[in-house]
């Protein structure tokens, strides 16, 4: 049994239920995000060119926007939860230590704070996975069928 496996057995067999509620919200959150990154996009660029991204930055602004959008998604289902999370995680690194930290560390910097609790969220149910009532727990009942 590798490392990836232990952690995904310690987690399901460690995961209070009040998690999955935490989950749901961080799933909202990042949807929301999203559709608020869709609304201003100019923005998101403005964000994007801030962290010096060498690549084109619209593919990083579209990666952005479908990451959030997918991946919230999939976290507020508990689908492919360490997935979602994984594609997550750039985005968040990035937002925390190249984006919002250039504002300075004050209470008044609402983002960079939301940026770190989001990133700490996603930390834990990288480890933790979806929980008892997600798409992925239905799945792994004896009585579904999965169809290919």
């Amino acid at each position: 049994m590798n490392l990836v496996q232990k952690i995904e057995r310690w987690g399901d067999a460690h995961h209070p239920r009040w998690l999955d509620i935490l989950r749901i919200i961080l799933g909202i959150i990042l949807f929301a995000k999203g559709v608020s990154f869709i609304a201003d996009r100019d923005t998101v660029a403005d964000l994007v060119r801030q962290t010096n991204f060498q690549l084109s930055i619209w593919s990083a602004v579209h990666y952005v926007v479908f990451a959030h959008l997918v991946g919230g998604v999939f976290i507020l289902l508990g689908f492919q939860t360490r997935l979602a999370v994984l594609f997550q995680l750039p985005i968040l690194i990035g937002a925390v230590f190249f984006v919002n930290i250039t504002q300075g560390f004050s209470f008044l910097n609402s983002e960079l704070w939301l940026s770190i609790l989001v990133l700490l969220l996603l930390l834990i149910f990288l480890v933790v996975g979806s929980g008892k009532y997600s798409l992925d727990n239905m799945m792994d009942k004896p009585g579904y069928k999965r169809q290919i």
